[in-house]
């Protein structure tokens, strides 16, 4: 799989918000930090999925998607 930037923002109500910055709206949330990561992971391979379900461009530089 590629590898994106994820950024981890503490959430207001506790637990961690986990944001891609390089695939619009893609954003998840977890009660750890491991959990945040983990489901920004899962985001990736949905969002990556549906773009190709979808016929739509991948990410920029995102050649390992394809595979």
């Amino acid at each position: 799989m590629a590898r994106f930037i994820v950024y981890l923002e503490p959430a207001e109500e506790g637990g961690y918000i986990a944001s891609v910055p390089a695939l619009p709206g893609c954003v998840t949330q977890g009660e750890t930090k491991e959990e945040a990561l983990a489901m920004a992971e899962d985001a990736i391979r949905g969002y990556i999925e549906s773009l190709k379900k979808h016929g739509e461009p991948l990410p920029f530089g995102c050649k390992e998607c394809s595979r």
